[in-house]
């Protein structure tokens, strides 16, 4: 029987299958949330013993309708459904596979009994959206599986798996791997049911769970939240409404637990973090589309990946592509320094099988993927070679030259360079169509960002192939064009620009990296250069005290490796201290170039590390070396740290208005000069019209 155009009820035998069929992810949809009313009601007036909800195509519900965001909500919402599965005198039960996210799992925490696949993935991740649940999420999940496990589950919003919601009661069964498996695990599960009289618990009726939870553990859990959720507005919100869930549970009014979860949900419903999150999930999903490359473009197989150097990033690099069981030649100029390499790879997947990231198995297996050798001949069967080498143009050159004679007809060629010329690379071959830029990010084996650098001669296929083989390892690759710095390190240079200017005015270095890390950074500028190492790229022969950061070289400073750069660090903690001697050394260093120092406000701090910023990000967009304003945004959210609750600097420029933005970097032309404050044209013009910078493109 076809209820709605998304939903169909069919018998086995004395079992109802209630059937959801919304592809391509089952989203809740009006007729979907229409047909869970209709089925219910029609499977319980039926002659069937026993209901089993389950869909079609590679997935249960996954959540709720993105076409619906920005719509009025449209009845029926989401609770009759629900309701009608809780209140069911029938056994209820959710045969799941592929993920129950979301309303995918709030409709599932509502019936009976839920069975899944080995594979199944089960997940509140309404936090990523600047959200909380808001199907009862907040209040069932502590019911069954415990607060402690359920707030670790909603306000990380990553997934768990099958076994693990299993272990923690989410689940009653695990009933094999194919969907076939799972039709016939769940319907002899309601049989079985049914034969043995079990009783059908609503989980909005347990409590057992929520007792012995109270303040002290709360304040525990926010204790150990607090830096990874430092900002964030939905993960306290969240906190609050699982205190509701214990509190309502002592008395037993579970519908003031839900009254209170949509309260909280409608403070942040439309906030501007929930707004600049919901902007970024599409923004990301834009990055992915390339607008003169078709989707039916021909990729190349990669059946193996070549990486040349097994440094710090060769060797994240390559953890990458063995994680998803693509073998991986690394090379490397002599043995010390291969061994040297896979010693620090085989130590990174051990500390992840200590966390239990992975098993001790999974160690080796990774391992035996990587084959070391110091002979490039070796990557002659390779698919993919990426180039990881020191960022000296000859060099890169000199080794995509040796490539060219070794690599096989049609393997895609990549430069893993952060700001050097792609094509002036490409020109050392034969075949500047097979030459790609793909920068990853350090620490590789960790960030999320790809920038994926399209030269003047690049194929449709290496595009393809880059930005596909980008997303398959876990990356979010941001297509751009050829340029100094890309798009990221080229809008990080002008935050460096003034920030150094600003040493030599007054401001030091810890007021400037507070600002910066107070708006939502997880560093400021100095934190940054002392993590990364002060001494990457300075070469001590040719050091000439022109700049702070040289003064602090040619003094021994390194950074956080030996403990003193622009901060000193506790050996054993890491942790930072400002140090008297380095703010002394800047004023020396400002005396002598005839500065006068003065008190630097917080708030012109910030606009001089941001608004150089969001002025190149235009000036990038202009040049056509972006694709879309949002795409900005991801690589500056996903590589550097820009706080996703504001959405990256277009979409935090756009909200500040482009003519305050506009005015304030004129103000700062005025008054500093220098290239990086002479105002885009595009912000110009955009200002003038009432455009925005997070939604132009190209």
């Amino acid at each position: 029987m076809q209820l709605t155009e998304s939903v169909r009820l069919e018998r086995r035998d004395d079992v109802a299958l209630l059937i959801v069929n919304n592809p391509p992810v089952n989203a809740l949809s009006y007729h979907v949330r229409q047909g869970l009313i209709d089925g219910m009601a029609a499977a319980e007036a039926s002659d069937a013993t026993a209901i089993v909800l389950i869909c079609d195509g590679r997935t249960f519900i996954a959540g709720a309708d993105i076409t619906e965001f920005s719509q009025p909500p449209k009845p029926p919402g989401l609770v009759p459904g629900q309701e009608a599965m809780e209140d069911c005198s029938k056994p209820v039960v959710a045969a799941i596979h592929g993920t129950a996210l979301g309303g995918g799992l709030e409709v599932a925490l509502c019936a009976h009994f839920r069975v899944a696949v080995n594979s199944a993935q089960f997940g509140l991740p309404e936090v990523k959206l600047g959200l909380l649940p808001g199907g009862g999420g907040t209040q069932r999940l502590p019911r069954i599986t415990g607060p402690q496990r359920a707030l670790e589950i909603m306000v990380s919003g990553d997934p768990i798996g099958a076994a693990e919601a299993l272990d923690c009661g989410l689940i009653n069964e695990i009933v094999g791997d194919s969907l076939a498996d799972l039709e016939a695990g769940a319907v002899a599960f309601a049989r079985r049911a049914v034969a043995e009289g079990m009783p059908r618990p609503r989980i909005r009726d347990r409590n057992d769970r929520l007792e012995g939870f109270g303040a002290e553990q709360f304040a525990a859990f926010r204790a150990s939240i607090a830096r990874r959720t430092r900002g964030f507005e939905a993960a306290d919100c969240i906190v609050r409404c699982v205190e509701a869930a214990v509190e309502t549970g002592s008395s037993g009014d579970f519908e003031a637990g839900l009254a209170a979860e949509q309260r909280i949900f409608g403070e942040l419903m439309g906030s501007s973090q929930a707004n600049a999150q919901q902007y970024y999930f599409f923004a990301e999903r834009a990055a992915q589309k390339v607008p003169d490359v078709p989707r039916d473009t021909p990729q190349v197989d990669i059946g193996r990946v070549g990486i040349l150097g097994a440094g710090t990033m060769g060797g994240g690099i390559a953890m990458n592509f063995a994680n998803i069981g693509i073998p991986v030649t690394l090379v490397e100029r002599d043995e010390a320094s291969l061994e040297r390499g896979l010693g620090v790879v085989r130590r990174n997947y051990e500390r992840t099988a200590a966390r239990g990231g992975i098993s001790s198995d999974d160690v080796q297996t990774r391992m035996d993927l990587l084959q070391g050798s110091t002979d490039m001949g070796d990557f002659a069967d390779c698919d993919l070679m990426i180039e990881a080498v020191f960022e000296n143009m000859d060099l890169k050159k000199d080794v995509f030259a040796q490539l060219d004679g070794i690599c096989k007809p049609g393997a895609v060629l990549a430069t893993n360079t952060s700001a050097l010329n792609v094509n002036e690379i490409a020109s050392a071959t034969s075949r500047p169509e097979d030459v790609i830029g793909m920068h990853f990010f350090s620490p590789a084996n960790v960030m999320r960002m790809l920038e994926v650098v399209r030269g003047d001669d690049t194929s449709h296929t290496a595009i393809a192939t880059a930005m596909s083989i980008g997303k398959r390892i876990g990356k979010t690759p941001v297509l751009c064009g050829v340029c100094y710095g890309f798009i990221g390190n080229r809008m990080l240079f002008m935050r460096g620009i003034e920030a150094e200017k600003m040493l030599l005015e007054g401001a030091t270095p810890a007021q400037i990296d507070k600002v910066v890390y107070d708006f939502g950074f997880p560093m400021g500028p100095f934190a940054m250069s002392d993590l990364a190492g002060l001494d990457v790229g300075w070469n001590e022969a040719t050091s000439s005290s022109s700049t702070v950061r040289e003064v602090l070289c040619e003094s021994g400073r390194r950074g956080q490796k030996n403990g003193r750069g622009y901060y000193t660090y506790d050996p054993d903690t890491r942790a930072s201290t400002p140090d008297p001697e380095v703010e002394q050394m800047i004023r020396d260093f400002a005396a002598e170039r005839g500065a006068v120092l003065r008190d630097v406000a917080d708030q012109e701090i910030l606009e001089r590390c941001l608004y150089p910023m969001v002025n190149e990000g235009a000036k990038i967009l202009d040049e056509g070396i972006a694709l879309r304003g949002s795409d900005v945004d991801v690589t500056w959210i996903n590589g550097y740290g820009w706080p996703i609750y504001t959405g990256g600097p277009m979409y935090w420029a756009d909200e500040i208005g482009l003519g305050e933005v506009l005015g304030r970097i004129r103000h700062y032309d005025e008054t500093l000069g220098g290239d990086h404050w002479t105002p885009s044209p595009l912000l110009e013009r955009l200002a003038a019209e009432g455009g925005s910078l997070a939604r132009h493109e190209i």
